[in-house]
């Protein structure tokens, strides 16, 4: 990995910073190479259960692409693996949490939204300002589903950004904090997540898209699917017992 982006991990949790803050942040070619190294590395990864993914300094989680590279590079429409998108074209099992700490433009809301929870400073600020500068945001069609449709529009078609605090009410964030709280909150969201049954975690991530996907009686079926490989665990055995004998369970992830 280039040092645009730092990887590490803590108590099973992963830390992918996108280390470009004199540019706040903006998804250059190297950046998004880096981007994409670090979500394969977590892929990869057997101590890291959960991702959160963050931007350096505290002005920008990332204002989005590099115009000036895209003006140098003329790119008209961008290719599926111009950003590697969660959920999409790049499937990832375990849970990723954004940890927004500035302004997420653009691609930045690109990155905030596809992640699949999401905490922010209280001075962050999230905008769709594509269409300030002539772009498309295709990747927008999932957000009648996150957020209220007209919302929706609202982002699109003003490009004008909302603050942190409304991205919580309409419920893009899951928790919005004061900016030295950041990394801490965010840290203890993943842990709380790294701390409980891996399969169990799994399963419930990969039934909500499912859900997104069919109506209310298959969305049903899919999630007995899903969680069956769990009830059949050797850890959905082992958290009954750690209960029983008043001891933390020892996940296997099997």
């Amino acid at each position: 990995m280039s040092d645009l982006t730092l990887y590490g991990v803590e108590d099973g949790v992963a830390w992918l910073t996108m280390n470009r803050p004199e540019a706040h942040n903006a998804l250059s070619r190297d950046l998004r190479d880096g981007i994409r190294d670090g979500f394969t590395r977590f892929r990869d990864d057997g101590a890291a259960r959960v991702l959160v993914l963050t931007g350096a300094g505290d002005k920008a989680f990332s204002a989005g692409g590099d115009l000036k590279e895209m003006a140098e590079t003329q790119l008209k429409v961008p290719p599926p693996d111009f950003l590697p998108y969660l959920n999409r074209t790049f499937p990832l099992d375990k849970p990723v949490i954004a940890a927004v700490n500035g302004v997420a433009y653009g691609g930045g809301f690109l990155l905030a939204q596809m992640c699949d929870l999401c905490v922010a400073a209280d001075h962050a600020r999230f905008g769709i300002t594509e269409a300030r500068w002539g772009r498309g945001a295709p990747w927008g069609a999932p957000l009648p589903w996150l957020i209220p449709p007209r919302v929706a529009m609202e982002l699109l078609v003003t490009a004008e950004p909302i603050s942190a605090q409304r991205a919580y009410e309409v419920g893009l964030v899951n928790k919005v904090v004061p900016g030295p709280e950041l990394r801490a909150a965010a840290q203890q969201m993943a842990a709380t997540i790294a701390a409980n049954a891996p399969l169990s975690v799994r399963a419930g991530k990969a039934m909500v898209y499912a859900a997104a996907e069919v109506g209310w009686t298959a969305a049903l079926a899919e999630g007995d699917r899903l969680f069956e490989p769990a009830y059949l665990s050797e850890d959905a055995q082992e958290g009954p017992r750690a209960f029983r004998e008043k001891r933390p369970p020892r996940w296997k992830g099997r």
